[in-house]
C-alpha cells in the first residue's frame, strides 16, 4: 500500500487494512497521516519537502528506509513509489490519499496508472466511498446490486467495449474522451465486468452507502 500526501486525508478509515500491509510506502508528506495513526511505513520516498521532521525523525528510529530525491525532478513523489512497489515484485497496489486537493496533482495521479511499469499489476487508487482503477482485457468489477459504474475512456477513445452486469449494456462499443456516455451506469447483476479491446478505460466504482 501507499499514502500519498493529499491534504486531506485521514488514514484512521483503513488502519486495518495498512497494518496488514506486506509493504507500507509513504510518498513524502503521506508519512504524516501514517503517524497520526501510530503506524510506520517500511519506506519513505520523495524529495521530504513535507515530511514533518519530527514525523521523520520518528520513523528514522524506528528503523524505516529513506529513498531521497532532489525537490527538482521528473517524477512525482507517487510516481516514483509507484515504480518502486513494482520493481519490488508487488502484483497488487492500493494508493490512498492520491485524490483531494490540488487538481493538477489529482489529475496527474490518475494517468499514473497507465504507467507502463504497472502493466500486468492491480492497482487502485482508493478512498472510503470509491476506488478508480484502469481497465485491462477483461476486468471484473466486483461490488453489490446497486453500486454506481462509470467507465472514462482517457488519453483518447477507447474502443470495443462489452460490459457484463451493468444497467445500461455496452457492446463492442466506442467511448469518447470528449463525451460523457459512460458516467453513471449502475451494477444490476453482480459480479459485474467490463471488457475493453483498445485504449486507456478508467473504471470508477462508487459504494452504495450499505455496499
Amino acid at each position: 500500500m501507499i499514502v500519498a500526501n493529499a491534504p486531506s486525508f485521514s488514514a484512521a478509515p483503513f488502519r486495518a487494512r495498512l497494518v496488514q500491509a506486506a509493504l507500507l510506502i509513504a510518498a513524502d508528506g503521506g508519512g504524516n497521516a501514517l503517524h497520526t495513526v501510530a503506524l510506520t511505513p517500511h519506506v519513505v520516498i520523495g524529495d521530504l519537502d513535507s515530511l514533518h521532521p519530527a514525523v521523520a525523525a520518528a520513523f528514522a528510529a524506528a528503523g524505516t528506509t529513506f529513498l531521497r530525491y532532489p525537490r527538482e525532478k521528473d517524477e512525482t513523489d507517487l510516481e516514483l513509489a509507484l515504480c518502486y512497489a513494482a520493481k519490488q515484485g508487488a502484483t497488487q497496489i492500493d494508493v490512498l490519499g492520491a485524490l483531494g486537493g490540488r487538481w493538477d496533482q489529482a489529475l496527474a495521479n490518475v494517468a499514473l496508472l497507465a504507467l507502463p511499469e504497472l502493466t500486468g499489476l492491480q492497482v487502485r487508487l482508493l478512498d472510503e466511498e470509491q476506488e478508480a482503477y484502469l481497465a485491462r482485457g477483461t476486468t471484473p468489477i466486483a461490488g453489490a446490486t446497486g453500486d454506481t459504474v462509470s467507465l472514462l475512456p482517457i488519453g483518447g477513445a477507447a474502443r470495443g467495449i462489452t460490459t457484463k452486469g451493468l444497467r445500461y449494456p455496452l457492446t463492442e462499443a466506442t467511448l469518447l474522451f470528449e463525451r460523457s456516455r459512460g458516467v453513471s451506469n449502475v451494477i444490476v447483476t453482480p459480479p459485474a465486468a467490463v471488457t475493453v479491446r483498445e485504449g486507456l478505460l478508467l473504471v470508477i466504482h462508487r459504494l452504495t452507502a450499505d455496499g
